[in-house]
């Protein structure tokens, strides 16, 4: 027998390639993410694209109360419950990009997948991908630059201790939601309870599966920077740990997006044909409008200047 195949007197598999049925993937975006945020945020629809956030002023009893039962005491206060004469609008922002598909190469190539649908596909994850963090980091209304400074802390000696953790539990103690941080962040807090023998719980939410402080799980996300970088090289660098409440009954954090919108395809997008040019060059606009509210300063903290890189010998 000859060791070497292509000496075979058969049909080399090269040829045989040629009548073979390939399976294949729809496009892979290595840059997608689970998007927990957007998933976990409760989201109001605007019809207006307005979202005014009517505060009273704060203090520590809107108004004084007769709770005395001593019958010599009969008068009752009175008063009224101020609000701020000029309480903050959020206007939604819009995050915009637009699509050209080559109609011929769209007609001839689009089996087994649309050509023009896979490109829609990927560039309204991108969008998602930059809604996620624009509610994080956008100047205006991003959750790391509306934090008050009243809820901002610092770590005791750099890495996340359930120390600090601890802390940021009681600047948002009513109802926390979940802590939002970096995975290396999550992992460098692991290392630490791992230290200290107080390994933590998991828990299982839609689908995923996540490490729990106190009750309160840390969700991932990649749009909290470390050092600026979402995927950080260096073993060390410094990022920040935030700790929400959700939801506009609770007074929390609540995601913003535009309803009714013409092309409406998903919550707060809208694509738009802008029609085909003389080479035949479909082009498409997609828009999708969002913001982010925090109705008390109690619903978000932050953890400062975290340390990712500490790491330990456990032997």
């Amino acid at each position: 027998m000859p060791s070497n195949p292509s000496n075979l007197n058969t049909l080399s598999p090269a040829a045989a390639y040629q009548l073979a049925d390939v399976n294949k993937t729809r496009p892979q975006f290595a840059s997608i993410t689970p998007r927990w945020l957007t998933k976990l945020l409760e989201f109001k629809a605007l019809s207006s694209g307005i979202y005014r956030v009517n505060k009273v002023i704060e203090g520590e009893t809107p108004l004084d109360a007769l709770c005395s039962q001593d019958p010599g005491q009969i008068e009752i206060p009175q008063g009224f419950v101020p609000y701020q004469a000029k309480p903050r609008e959020y206007i939604l922002n819009s995050i915009s990009t637009i699509v050209n598909v080559d109609t011929k190469v769209a007609d001839v190539f689009s089996s087994p997948y649309d050509q023009s649908s896979e490109q829609l596909y990927l560039a309204i994850e991108s969008l998602r991908e930059r809604q996620e963090s624009q509610i994080i980091n956008n100047d205006d209304y991003g959750l790391l630059k509306n934090a008050a400074d009243s809820q901002r802390i610092k770590t005791i000696n750099g890495p996340p201790t359930p120390d600090d953790l601890d802390e940021l539990l009681t600047k948002v103690w009513k109802e926390p939601s979940f802590f939002l941080a970096h995975p290396r962040a999550i992992a460098a807090f692991a290392r630490e309870c791992t230290r200290r023998g107080v390994p933590p719980a998991t828990i299982n939410i839609l689908g995923g599966v996540f490490i729990v402080w106190r009750g309160v799980p840390l969700i991932p996300t990649d749009k909290l920077f470390v050092d600026g970088l979402k995927n950080p090289k260096a073993k060390t660098g410094k990022t920040n740990v935030l700790l929400l409440r959700t939801g506009q009954a609770r007074r929390g954090v609540v995601g913003l997006y535009q309803s009714s919108l013409p092309g409406d395809q998903d919550r707060g997008l809208a694509i738009r044909l802008r029609g085909v040019n003389e080479q035949g060059v479909a082009s498409y606009l997609l828009s999708l409008y969002c913001s982010a509210a925090i109705l008390a300063d109690d619903a978000l903290a932050v953890l400062e200047d975290v340390e990712v890189g500490h790491y330990y010998d456990y032997k």
